[in-house]
Parts: structure tokens; sequence; C-alpha cells
């Protein structure tokens, strides 16, 4: 018998396959050593947001909401590098949004001379992830942590979305591409994504190694993408012949 404490009773083929989140790099983000790498590479000094936009962000978008636990759509990297502590995971599938290779990476999957891909939420079509449940007590510490993350960049725009799992519908949080961000790629073909996707590595490590994260994660608990697993086996290939 799963007991209701168990954050793995939904998805328990995960249980051994996500990052710790107490263990996560990205809890000790160090964004300064990031601003020094970034101004070494000729980033320009507001390559990222401000302390306290970011700040700003966070406590606009939980405005009225930290007497209830928080739900927190994943359809990238935070499905198997949440970060953050978590009390329940669903699998979840949200309408309205697709999961897109359409955010330039130059720093955590890229560098400015070869920039790699990031997953971004972009309008329309369906996207299917994981929704990950924060208990209130500790929602100011984990979304901290989460803002520090999805929102370094002049990137996303959060947002709370209706999102359908096994066991009812939940209002997630979601970080939704922000099409006026000078890192937005819109419009490459599969061709074009491959190419980004084969070559680049970054601080966080290589671009392929990303997107085979993900299709691995996704498929561990039963979500076929075939568009992305197509897309995975392309960039493998190109990235064999080089």
């Amino acid at each position: 018998m799963t007991s209701d404490c168990d954050p793995f009773r939904h998805v328990p083929e995960l249980r051994d396959k996500l990052v710790d989140p107490m263990a996560s790099a990205y809890r000790a983000l160090d964004i300064a050593a990031l601003d020094e790498r970034m101004h070494a590479a000729g980033a320009p000094a507001d390559w990222r947001l401000s302390d306290s936009s970011r700040e700003r962000s966070r406590r606009d978008a939980l405005a009225g909401r930290h007497g209830d636990d928080l739900w927190v759509f994943a359809y990238g990297s935070l499905i198997w590098d949440p970060a953050f502590r978590f009390r329940e995971a669903r699998t979840a599938s949200l309408q309205g949004y697709r999961r897109r290779f359409c955010l330039k990476s130059e720093l955590g999957r890229g560098t400015p001379e070869r920039p790699g891909l990031m997953a971004g939420l972009d309008r329309g079509g369906a996207c299917a992830g994981l929704v990950f449940r924060i208990a209130r007590d500790v929602l100011d510490d984990e979304t901290r942590i989460l803002w520090r993350r999805e929102m370094l960049l002049h990137a996303y725009t959060p947002a709370f979305l209706r999102i359908e799992t096994p066991a009812g519908v939940v209002e997630a949080l979601a970080f939704v591409i922000d099409r006026t961000a000078p890192s937005y790629m819109p419009g490459l073909s599969m061709d074009e994504t491959a190419r980004y996707l084969s070559t680049a590595v970054g601080l966080l490590g290589s671009n392929l190694e990303y997107i085979e994260n993900l299709v691995e994660h996704l498929a561990a608990v039963g979500i076929a993408d075939r568009a992305l697993s197509d897309l995975c086996a392309l960039s493998r290939e190109l990235a064999s012949t080089r």
C-alpha cells in the first residue's frame, strides 16, 4: 500500500530517476559567478533580470496564494531536476500550449559562439508533462529557488493555467515563453533545430543530453511524444557524423 505522504505515489517509475532536490546544482546557483562568466564573454550588463525585478515578478505572481499549496507544471528539465522540494507529482496535460525548442541558450546548454536551444512553452497545440505540488509551508523558500532558475533571463512569463491530471484538474504555475524575448527563435525547421541540439555544449552539459533526458523521463511515465522522439533521433544521427 502506497502512503499518501509518498511524493511519488502517482509516478513510482520516477522514484529513482529524479535528481534529489536537495542535491540539485540549481539550489546553489551562483549568480555572481554567472555574471562574471557572461561579462567575460561580452554579454551586456543587463543580460539577465535584475535581482529586484526577479523578486518583484515572484511576489506579483504569487500574490494572494501563500495560503495554499502550489502546483508547478514541468515540461522541460524541471521534469528530471525540479530542484524544489515537493509533496506530490502527477502526469499532466496542458491544452493550448506546446513544447518547442525555441529558446536560444548561450549559457546552460550552449555558448555565444555555438548556442543551443532550450524547450519553451509556446502557444498552440498541447503539451504533456508533470505537475509538482509544493507545500505552502515551504512556498517562499522553494519558489525563490524556482525563480532564480526559470526567471534568470528575459525569456519567460509566469502564468497560472488549467492542467489536466489523472486525479483531476489543477491550476498550476507554468513558465510560458515570452515571444518578445531576444532569445526567442520561432520558425526553425526540424533539421535546423537538430543541428543546434547535436552540437551545442554549455555549463550544464550538452544540448543532446538535454533532449535525451526529456525523452527518457517522459517515456518512463508512459508519455509518448512522437515529434520529440523524432527530433531526438535526428539530433543523435547528426551528432554521430561529426
